[in-house]
């Protein structure tokens, strides 16, 4: 069994001050992928860049101190990518996607639409793109398991207050709906095969405290193809690994 776990930090050299690599030891996972790391490679420090025990692998953004994303892994991948194929999207280092002998691996950070909304366009295009590398990759047979922040809460059960944020970006109905045709695609939420219990959240506004309140939003997923949901053994969130304003999930798969 092979424990893999996707984690928005909202700042990599912030959790590594906080003790990343210590947690990292601890929590011992397969592979362990990250979001919004929010720096360039030459900007971390030694230790982080060669993890003891792990290959990592890290995709920036051109603009500093913005997105990016990173993943390490105790087994070096046969093949690495870092664009979903077009540069408006890819200069911005939301994505890796990571070959190994019998699945592929996303690592993505979804872009957020912003509460003016600006971005809201620019990210239901980004998941229009997201879907078309996916059929690409299925054609491969192997399994396909895509996690990260994906910025939307898919289901009204997905956050303390549906209402109120009706139309809050992150909660809109165009942005539900993507999230529709990754199921209709054939993609399935790890986390609902084993929890269908309201109140389970991965982000919490730090600014209202609304962590202590548990007033939340599930915008963090790994979502795997249908075909091969049946290696997912188990699926959850790491609620007591604190650090960040979103909490790890996690999936342990049998492949």
């Amino acid at each position: 069994m092979q424990r893999i776990i996707s984690w928005n930090v909202n700042g990599l050299r912030a959790v590594y001050k906080k003790g990343f690599l210590e947690l990292l030891k601890k929590l011992d996972p397969q592979i362990m992928n990250l979001q919004e790391i929010k720096a360039h490679e030459d900007q971390l420090p030694f230790d982080l860049k060669i993890a003891d025990g792990y290959v990592s692998y890290f995709n920036s953004a051109q603009r500093k101190g913005y997105s990016g994303v990173a993943t390490y892994t105790k087994e070096a991948a046969l093949s690495v990518s870092n664009n979903i194929g077009e540069e408006r999207f890819d200069t911005e280092g939301r994505s890796l996607i990571l070959e190994f002998e019998k699945f592929f691996l996303l690592n993505v950070y979804f872009p957020n639409g912003q509460r003016s909304h600006d971005r809201v366009q620019f990210k239901l295009e980004y998941y229009e793109k997201f879907l078309k590398l996916l059929k690409e990759l299925e054609q491969s047979g192997k399994m396909i398991l895509f996690c990260g922040d994906v910025n939307t809460a898919h289901k009204e059960i997905d956050l303390a207050r549906p209402k109120e944020n009706s139309k809050t970006s992150g909660f809109l109905p165009e942005e539900r709906a993507y999230l529709d045709k990754f199921v209709d695609n054939g993609y399935v939420d790890t986390f609902r095969m084993f929890n269908n219990d309201p109140q389970n959240y991965t982000w919490w506004d730090v600014k209202s405290r609304a962590r202590e309140r548990n007033i939340g939003w599930r915008i963090d997923y790994f979502f795997v193809d249908e075909k091969h949901k049946k290696n997912i053994v188990s699926a959850g969130i790491l609620n007591d690994v604190m650090g960040s304003d979103h909490a790890p999930v996690y999936v342990d798969i049998e492949i």
